[in-house]
């Protein structure tokens, strides 16, 4: 059968530190839409990693007493060791510092030179060394780096530099005619109004100041900047060169989306396309530019010291309540907060109650009343309808979130199908209708009503929650993963185990204050 493919990328992490919780997102993010798009049938290759050069980390290394491959070798390392943590299942995770990339990258500096998109000049300009930009005095926010608010120098420096210009209004009629290509659409507007319209000033693409990255394969004097170095990561790991792109190119490029910050959108929505116009390639279907996870209202910072890890959050709480936070409440537009009582809260709401206590409740009750052995015996009453009608069209309302990108709400639609399940138990009282024994076969008819809708919800629940997921369907004893409502499969289920303990708030934000002490 030959698949529809799914090229999916994150931006590259910049290996400069250890990622926090906020970060860790967008993996995870991207892990969710590949997970789902693999069960839709696709053929998905999803692609992440880490960007390695650059003045910051020849800096950090340096004060680290270390040479800067060595200090990128275990950064990337503990990146890798987040992204595994958090249990996602990229096919690929690339390093600027590999040497074919490096390769390619020099060619395609020489190619867009030869071409004359590339040309030699002089910089001058507000430099911001963590930012790794050159900013106008209008650009400034009182007088500092508009995107990290830190002190910005004088520089002077002779610099390659890329014409976004030539470009420019070919890139506007294109975003402009591609409804879909930037998305949400309120990043869309702030890039043609604010950037592209106003008018594009030509880039610089090389640095003489430090040494670490990939040199100009024509002047070794110059290194080529973050630009093109980071953003050609996304071809130059499918086979892309010049003069000899590789079947596999073929195969997955255009990039079907690119899952970036909503911090980094110009760099994706105007200087990649700008340059992969220059190099005669098709645009990425999509990029979308996702909001921040903020520590209750501010962003994360070792400054203000509010800085949460995936791996600290994951052995306080487990892989799947995480997963589960930070899918679901972030919303699709705005930023989304986390603190250690939302995530406590959410866990005990949501996981232990609404999901743990139905998977419990009915697993019980077919053990109680039939050995765990339950059919579908077909006996129908009112009450049936609407919940049947609910579940069988969940799939498809989960598919109509997942093609708009709004993960947390096909979340939500699930977790909607779980509650009418604890209603629907409410509603049939099947512990009254145990005491009948003319009433048994409604009796399983209703939990087989159950046990295919928690069935049903786990399988959606993949994406998600893979683990979770796992063990349901083993409670379950069962392996169909049909996302249809069946209406004649045989279960014979396994003891129950709880999926999500209920935390006791006050105690647990005690150990946590014990363990930041420690």
């Amino acid at each position: 059968m030959n698949q529809e493919k799914y090229y999916i990328t994150t931006a590259i992490a910049y290996a400069s530190g250890k990622p926090h919780i906020g970060n860790t997102y967008e993996i995870v993010l991207a892990d969710a839409i590949a997970r789902f798009k693999r069960r839709k049938g696709f053929d998905v290759y999803f692609q992440t990693g880490t960007d390695e050069h650059g003045e910051k980390i020849e800096l950090k290394a340096k004060e680290a007493n270390m040479e800067p491959q060595e200090f990128v070798d275990n950064i990337s390392r503990e990146i890798k060791r987040i992204w595994d943590i958090m249990n996602t299942s990229y096919d690929k995770f690339v390093r600027t510092t590999d040497v074919q990339h490096k390769k390619v990258v020099g060619h395609i500096f020489e190619k867009l030179y030869q071409q004359g998109d590339i040309y030699l000049g002089q910089y001058e300009g507000l430099y911001c060394t963590p930012c790794e930009s050159f900013w106008t005095e209008t650009q400034l926010v009182d007088g500092k780096c508009p995107d990290c608010g830190r002190e910005v120098v004088k520089r002077s420096e002779e610099a390659y530099f890329f014409k976004l210009s030539k470009y420019q209004e070919r890139l506007i009629e294109y975003i402009e005619s591609h409804p879909d290509f930037i998305q949400p659409v309120s990043r869309k507007n702030e890039m043609i109004n604010n950037f592209l319209k106003p008018g594009l000033q030509d880039l610089c693409v090389s640095r003489t100041t430090f040494d670490w990255g990939v040199r100009v394969p024509f002047n070794d004097k110059h290194v080529v900047y973050v630009w093109i170095d980071a953003l050609s990561n996304y071809i130059t790991n499918i086979g892309y060169d010049v003069d000899n792109a590789s079947a596999e190119f073929h195969k997955w490029w255009p990039c079907d989306l690119h899952l970036i910050g909503k911090d980094i959108i110009r760099f994706h929505t105007i200087y990649w396309p700008i340059l992969l116009m220059a190099l005669d390639l098709p645009l990425p279907k999509q990029v979308f530019g996702h909001p921040w996870l903020l520590f209750g209202s501010d962003k994360m910072s070792k400054s203000k010291g509010n800085i949460m890890y995936a791996d600290d959050l994951v052995n306080l709480f487990g892989v799947d309540a995480i997963r589960y936070y930070v899918l679901h409440e972030i919303p699709f537009q705005n930023d989304g907060t986390i603190t250690y009582e939302l995530i406590m809260e959410r866990i005990n709401s949501d996981l232990a109650n609404v999901l743990g206590n139905l998977v419990n409740r009915t697993i019980s009750m077919a053990i109680k009343y039939f050995d765990g052995h339950v059919k579908n015996t077909k006996v129908f009453e009112e009450v049936d309808n609407d919940f049947l009608q609910f579940v069988k069209s969940l799939s498809h309302r989960v598919d109509e979130k997942m093609d708009h990108l709004e993960i947390g709400l096909a979340m939500e639609e699930i977790f909607d199908t779980l509650r009418k399940c604890n209603k629907y138990i409410d509603d049939t009282t099947p512990w009254v209708l145990a005491k009948e024994d003319d009433l048994r076969n409604r009796l399983e008819t209703v939990l087989y009503h159950l046990l295919e809708s928690i069935r049903v919800c786990a399988v959606l629940l993949s994406s998600f929650l893979p683990d979770t997921s796992e063990e349901i369907l083993r409670q379950l004893g069962i392996s169909n993963l049909s996302e249809s409502f069946e209406t004649d499969l045989s279960y014979q289920v396994n003891e129950p185990k709880a999926l999500f303990q209920r935390i006791d708030i006050p105690k647990k934000l005690e150990e946590i204050e014990n363990l930041k002490n420690m």
